[in-house]
């Protein structure tokens, strides 16, 4: 009996108003017309409970969320999606196109707050095991740009609240994982027109598309 193909797992991140929701929905297009099986998700989320740990995470609030805390609760939300979502559909043959990943808490807990890398590779290590992105699509740009992109999009959440220095981290800290990680990791300028986005975009899809049919 052949054993069924495991599905690929890509991971798309990002700052704040760099087009990720956009551009996921262009992805999921491409496939489709491709005739590939997919399965789209986000972090935090994915799941009944680990939404409502999102909602916990991203609600503004008058209490100051400790930045253990914060960690904990991605990660909690992370094992839950992995265990009901992720592994499931991999596992079946189905690729995963995830809205963040762990990637996000290094750039967001570790570059954004300041928390020790070991801190997460640990929790990292004991949540997900041997699993990890095929591909990472990095959407950057500009904070400036980001920031008044999303300010545009209506109320903001909790983490979108952050000042301009918190966002600053968090981009250098996606730029260096991408350098750190070029095997995996695509980077696209967001700052473009989104035509221009998309363009680039499709070329780095080809290549995945063939690495999925291959």
């Amino acid at each position: 009996m052949t054993k069924k193909k495991r599905g690929l797992f890509i991971t798309v991140e990002g700052g704040e108003g760099v087009g990720k929701s956009t551009n996921i929905s262009y992805i999921a297009s491409m496939f489709e017309r491709e005739g590939i099986a997919y399965r789209l998700t986000r972090e935090p989320g994915g799941t009944p409970l680990a939404e409502d740990i999102r909602a916990l995470l991203l609600s503004p609030r008058d209490e100051s969320v400790a930045e253990n805390t914060e960690l904990l609760l991605m990660f909690a939300s992370r094992a839950q999606h992995i265990a009901e979502v992720i592994e499931p559909a991999l596992s079946s043959g189905i690729t995963v196109i995830c809205d963040r990943f762990t990637d996000c808490s290094y750039a967001y807990q570790g570059g954004g707050r300041g928390i020790a890398r070991q801190k997460i590779a640990d929790l990292e290590q004991w949540v997900q095991g041997s699993l990890r992105p095929d591909y990472t699509l990095l959407f950057d740009a500009p904070v400036a740009v980001g920031m008044a992109r999303a300010d545009k999009r209506g109320e903001l959440d909790r983490m979108e609240r952050e000042q301009q220095a918190f966002f600053e981290r968090v981009r250098g800290s996606y730029l260096a994982m991408a350098k750190d990680n070029d095997h995996r990791y695509r980077v696209l300028d967001a700052s473009k027109p989104l035509a221009q986005v998309q363009v680039e975009l499709s070329q780095v899809l080809r290549e995945i598309i063939a690495a999925v049919t291959a």
